[in-house]
């Protein structure tokens, strides 16, 4: 009886650890959708992705660290953050911005190809 608790209790365990996981751990952009990213840099610092996103076409919900974003074009964002608040953003080519760590999807919905460049931040490792 004492192993039927145990191994119950232990599947308890893994059925809501499974369910609660997404939540709990951060949703790779590149794994959740390599269609639109591209990594041309990793090291032990930082990951640098280019990404593209035509109009109409939607990301499924992913997470970044810390990092830069280099707009290449002007385009037009709709984003749904990890607590489903939607907003609507406008970008320009040439701006740069920062990113704190984020969890969102996200959709084109201008008129223009989405493409930038994102240096991801790494945690600096001890020397």
């Amino acid at each position: 009886m004492k192993r039927f608790v145990i191994f119950a209790a232990g599947l308890a365990v893994g059925v809501l650890a499974m369910a609660w996981a997404p939540r709990m751990w951060a949703r790779d952009a590149v794994r959740q959708s390599p269609q639109f990213y591209t990594v041309r840099l990793e090291n032990d610092r930082v990951r640098v992705l280019e990404y593209r996103l035509k109009p109409g076409e939607k990301e499924l919900t992913h997470s970044h660290p810390p990092g830069v974003v280099f707009y290449l074009s002007d385009a037009t964002f709709r984003t749904t953050g990890a607590d489903g608040k939607v907003t609507e953003s406008n970008v320009t080519n040439g701006q740069v911005s920062w990113r704190e760590f984020t969890t969102h999807d996200a959709e084109n919905v201008g008129t223009t190809e989405a493409h930038a460049y994102a240096v991801e931040l790494k945690q600096a490792s001890p020397r």
